[in-house]
């Protein structure tokens, strides 16, 4: 298996690590330079890609590759990986085998609290999970032209190592925030990786809500972050009221539980199932940092 990755970022590298023993190549693209030492660490070949250009080392690179897993971020001129890459990626790949596509489940928009799943129709809110909506639909096109399975990773609100809850209670920035009847689903970045791992050694195409089995409000999520540090959490705050960036008041205006059952009828079997098992996990192994 020969693996690229479009955004070696935060996901993208979690899904490299697991994947150090199974493939016998991965590159991955990042915009900053500096980041080549992270991401040589992780087993990652770097290659620098600022979203305006195809560099011929990244083509040729392509020519051998096998999997792409893409966790870019659309704009308002659209994909950048589509934008550069889509005649390679239609004709200059004669190995391709499978394209994975991380998304978001913002693409749903707002249920009012109800449950969704990859049945339910897309009505994003939101602009970027319009772009996102659009996204989804170039890479499908682009699959449907090579005849590759594509799999679309629908993905809740990210947390791992290093962001999360109680990095947030020890430097002093975590808050709660109450807004009557909101929750949220999330994803450890283990589970992300580790559904990339079981969709790409499968070739398995399809829409797939990656997230956890427990929608559930932001404040209780902090409250038991310092509750397993022993600390007393942030006052409840009223989100009406609170000031908060334009960006940060849009995520409340998205509410829905969102089901993951159709990975699990496929077999995959969550690490992380919910946020208790996910941070009593991290607290215990002292891997929240």
């Amino acid at each position: 298996m020969q693996i690229f990755l479009f955004g070696a970022g935060y996901s993208a590298r979690a899904f490299a690590r697991i994947m150090a023993g199974q493939a016998d190549f991965i590159g991955g693209t990042t915009r900053d330079a500096s980041k080549f030492a992270a991401l040589k660490q992780d087993g990652i070949t770097p290659y620098l890609f600022h979203g305006t250009h195809a560099s011929q080392e990244i083509v040729d690179t392509l020519a051998s590759v096998t999997h792409i897993a893409v966790s870019t971020s659309p704009g308002q001129s659209g994909d950048p990986v589509l934008a550069q890459f889509t005649p390679t990626i239609a004709r200059g790949m004669p190995k391709l085998q499978w394209i994975g596509y991380l998304s978001t489940v913002g693409v749903y928009g707002n249920h009012g609290g109800a449950w969704v799943d990859e049945t339910t129709p897309c009505h994003p809110v939101s602009a970027r999970s319009v772009e996102r909506v659009d996204a989804e639909k170039g890479w499908q096109e682009l699959a449907n032209r090579r005849e590759v399975p594509l799999a679309i990773l629908r993905l809740s609100g990210i947390y791992g190592p290093g962001r999360n809850a109680f990095v947030n209670l020890s430097n002093g920035t975590a808050r709660r925030l109450n807004k009557t009847g909101q929750v949220f689903n999330r994803i450890h970045v283990d589970d992300i990786a580790g559904a990339l791992r079981f969709l790409a050694t499968r070739n398995e195409g399809g829409i797939f809500n990656i997230t956890d089995d427990e929608p559930a409000p932001p404040q209780d999520v902090v409250a038991y972050a310092a509750e397993l540090m022993g600390v007393e959490p942030p006052e409840e705050s009223d989100f009406e009221t609170a000031p908060l960036t334009p960006m940060a008041r849009s995520f409340y205006g998205e509410n829905k539980r969102v089901s993951n059952a159709r990975i699990k009828a496929l077999g995959y079997t969550f690490r992380y199932p919910d946020y208790g098992t996910a941070f009593s996990a991290m607290w215990r192994g002292d891997s929240w940092r």
